[in-house]
This record gives C-alpha cells, sequence and structure tokens, in this order.
C-alpha cells in the first residue's frame, strides 16, 4: 500500500538532471525515481523543452522528477540527487535564488511536497549517468521534430551506461553573485577493501540445485575442502587479509575457517551475509522447479519484489539485508581489507550495488565456487568493481 515500507513512510529516490546545448540552446531534462534499496528504476521521465539555459533544464528535470515521485506515493520521504551543486545548495536554502527564470520554479519545486520529506544530495556527474541519459535522449528526439518516449524495459539494462556523458554545458553556470559550484575534493583515504569469497562446492552445488537459507545446511564436499585450501594458500602469500567475516550458514563456516586459519585470524559471523531463503524451492533443479511452479518462477526472473515459492525471499528483500549488513561492516572496519565468505547472490548484489547496476545484472554475472570478487569503498560514499569472479587460485 501506498506510503508503507517497513514501520515508516515510503522512501523514494529522484534523479534529476538538464542540458542546453548552447547555454542558452536546444535544452531538456531528464529524471528518474528509484527504489533507494534495490535500486529499481519505477518510473522515467524527460522531455525536450526548447531554448533555455543549463539551469533552467537542470530545475525542470527536479521538478518532473518530484511530480513523479508524488504520482507513485504523495507520502513518501523522497531524496534527491543531482550533479549541479548549484540546484542542490539553492532548494536546501543555503544559497539565494537570483536568477528570475529560476524562482518560479524552485517555488513549484517546493510545493510538490512538505518541505520536511525532502532531502538534497550533491554527487558527481559520473553519479548520475541514469538522469544525464534521458535529458540527453530528449534532447536528440527534440533535434527530430519528435517526443521523448518512455522505455524503462531498456532504461533498466543499461542504467549504468558509461557512454551516456553529457553534452551540455558544464553545470552551474549562468547565476550572478552565487557561490562557485566547483566539484568535491576526491576522497584520498585509504578505502575499506572487500573481498567476496563465494563458499566452496557442496554436493547441492556441483547438482546446481538451489540452496539457501531455507533447506538443507549442506557441508563442503571434499572438492569444496580442497577449494577452501586453494584460497587460503592463495591468500597468505599476500592478500593483507585483516579480518574474516562470513554467512552463518554451514558451507561459508567451513571455507571462513580454513582460511582464517592459515591467516592466523579469528572468525567473525554476520547474519547479514546469508544466502536466499529458496522457499519451496530449496534442494531442486532449475527445470525441476520450472515444471512445478512455472508461473512463481517467470514472476521471479522478471522482478526483484517476486519471491520463491512458499514464503522465500525476494531479491529486494535481500538487497536490503546485504545492505545493512555491508554499511555495518563498513563503519566498523573503516580503511582494512576484510574477506567476506558469503554466496551468489550476496557476492552479486554487493557488486551489482557498488556498479549502480538494475536488478536484472544479477542474472547477468557468473559467481563460481571458492572464486574471489573484489569492491573498495570509499568513505565519500564511492565505490569500485576491482576484480569479479577470480578463479585463477583453483587452476594448480
Amino acid at each position: 500500500m501506498p506510503g508503507a515500507q517497513g514501520h515508516g513512510p515510503r522512501e523514494l529516490l529522484v534523479e534529476a538532471d538538464g542540458g542546453s546545448r548552447g547555454n542558452p540552446g536546444p535544452a531538456g531534462y531528464g529524471a528518474v525515481v528509484l527504489d533507494p534499496v534495490s535500486g529499481e528504476a519505477l518510473t522515467e521521465t524527460a522531455e525536450y523543452i526548447g531554448h533555455a539555459t543549463n539551469n533552467v533544464a537542470e530545475y525542470r528535470g527536479l521538478l518532473a522528477g518530484l511530480r513523479a515521485a508524488h504520482a507513485l506515493d504523495p507520502g513518501a520521504r523522497v531524496r534527491v540527487r543531482m550533479d549541479s551543486k548549484l540546484v542542490v545548495e539553492q532548494m536546501s536554502g543555503r544559497w539565494q535564488i537570483r536568477h528570475p527564470d529560476m524562482r518560479p520554479l524552485a517555488a513549484q519545486a517546493r510545493a510538490v511536497f512538505p518541505p520536511d520529506q525532502v532531502t538534497y544530495e550533491w554527487i558527481p556527474r559520473a553519479r548520475n549517468t541514469h538522469a544525464d541519459r534521458l535529458a540527453n535522449e530528449a534532447m536528440d528526439a527534440g533535434a527530430r521534430g519528435e517526443q521523448w518516449e518512455p522505455k524503462l524495459s531498456r532504461a533498466a539494462l543499461d542504467a549504468v551506461d558509461a557512454g551516456a556523458g553529457a553534452v551540455s554545458a558544464p553545470a552551474d553556470q549562468g547565476e550572478e553573485s552565487t557561490p562557485a559550484a566547483g566539484t568535491a575534493p576526491a576522497d584520498l583515504a585509504a578505502p575499506t577493501t572487500c573481498l567476496l569469497l563465494r563458499h566452496g562446492e557442496t554436493a547441492l552445488t556441483a547438482q546446481k540445485r538451489f540452496s539457501g537459507s531455507g533447506g538443507a545446511d549442506p557441508a563442503l564436499s571434499e572438492a569444496g575442502r580442497r577449494q577452501a585450501e586453494a584460497v587460503a594458500a592463495a591468500l597468505a602469500a599476500g592478500s593483507g587479509v585483516q579480518a574474516v567475516v562470513t554467512s552463518p550458514l554451514r558451507r561459508c563456516r567451513e571455507t571462513a575457517e580454513t582460511v582464517a586459519g592459515r591467516l592466523g585470524l579469528d572468525v567473525q559471523v554476520e547474519e547479514g551475509l546469508r544466502e536466499t531463503d529458496f522457499g519451496a524451492w530449496e534442494g531442486l533443479t532449475f527445470a525441476e522447479v520450472r515444471e512445478r511452479h512455472r508461473e512463481d518462477l517467470d514472476a521471479w526472473l522478471r522482478s526483484a519484489k517476486a519471491a520463491p515459492t512458499g514464503g522465500g525471499e525476494s531479491f529486494t528483500a535481500v538487497t536490503r539485508r546485504v545492505t545493512a549488513a555491508r554499511d555495518r561492516l563498513l563503519a566498523r572496519h573503516p580503511g582494512r581489507t576484510l574477506l567476506l565468505v558469503s554466496h551468489v547472490t550476496p557476492v552479486k548484489t554487493l557488486v551489482r550495488l557498488a556498479l549502480g547496476a538494475p536488478p536484472e545484472a544479477l542474472f547477468r554475472m557468473e559467481v563460481a565456487a571458492a572464486s574471489l570478487s573484489c569492491v573498495a569503498y570509499w568513505a565519500d560514499g564511492n565505490a569500485s568493481l576491482r576484480s569479479l569472479n577470480d578463479t585463477s587460485h583453483l587452476r594448480g
């Protein structure tokens, strides 16, 4: 129901951008409303607005994004992220709005939600690629004499398209007597580095059966124990791991204990790193699930909000749990190198979130048993994927 998310108001994330090819010149805006937990794009909007300045286009994008969020849930708490320092500072009340073209747009934006329901955050342009791409699509459509048409299914697939660079004028030009927007200084402190280790094989792994939190808790197979020893030897050769954290499930604990014993470290258990609960699908192959629960499987493949048959966990629920675990660990171990021993879905989820990729990306990654991936996290909120599905230590 609208307004319900956990025990408080629903939360929505609005990302907006605008551009002008000439400043002033042909202009357009784009905005997307996201689920802040799953990263799923809930709705998109974009428009070619004719001849305008860059700043006006950015304000138009903000207004459109807020209205789109209001249409989804007028009681939601909304977090707005934009790469326009000017708009963020003015809407936050820290800078005055001097330009007459922007004052009415700012007033309209403030009227969409009560002020205490909206917060504003500046982000670098590189983290605002979804809205930037929508703005450029709208300007391209306008140049062809066409209207922009929503393509949410396509947008979800390439929401992190690195080629969607802005062609508009530099942000925040054109307002007198305003502090220079500038850019945030780079975070030069050491990141927290998380090595993501999927557990070694079990009998169910080799048979490609659903094996999550809700069924049997299998031990490592003989092959899985050899894999754990191989990982331990590789990490002992100079990984710099300072703490080992594991899912509570047996296959992960056995893998973690093997590695930690080689490194001389204790093992910490983090409940949030456990695998998805696959409900009635536990222990079944994909073909068996398709035969017995076809409609539920199809829904699960289409939507991150769909759960497996029999009370399993949706990917949205898993994302919420994994995100909370990640944040706890980053707060507890700033600047350190951690080994997180987990499962397919949590590892893929951490990678997806680091990339800002949509939920569909979970089905486009491979994470083999006993493989290593690496994500670095900086204190300013940025993250970078350094490696994915490295199995070189298993080839000897």
